[in-house]
């Protein structure tokens, strides 16, 4: 089976928190990658995603050093739009 993976980036304008993580993340833009497998046995071409990660750095490791840490793509939206609420207050 072939998995398909999309990666897209998303910028948060103010210090954000997602469901799941301790701590806050910083403001700053951020490399989200889904992996889809395709779904077998239908007449046309249709995935299921199976994965969606979100790409935080490591504060003590340095200067591009990452991990992957699973999302959900509804835990994404809900702090992408905390983020646009606040950012119109201000």
């Amino acid at each position: 089976m072939t998995l398909r993976t999309t990666s897209r980036t998303i910028t948060f304008a103010r210090p954000f928190l997602l469901d799941g993580l301790d701590e806050t993340q910083p403001a700053g833009s951020y490399t989200i990658q889904t992996d889809e497998e395709p779904i077998e046995g239908l007449s046309f071409l249709a995935y299921r995603r199976v994965a969606t990660v979100i790409f935080l750095p490591l504060s003590r490791r340095g200067t591009g050093s990452f991990q992957a840490i699973p999302v959900t793509p509804e835990a994404l939206e809900a702090a992408l739009a905390r983020d646009a609420s606040r950012s119109h207050d201000a």
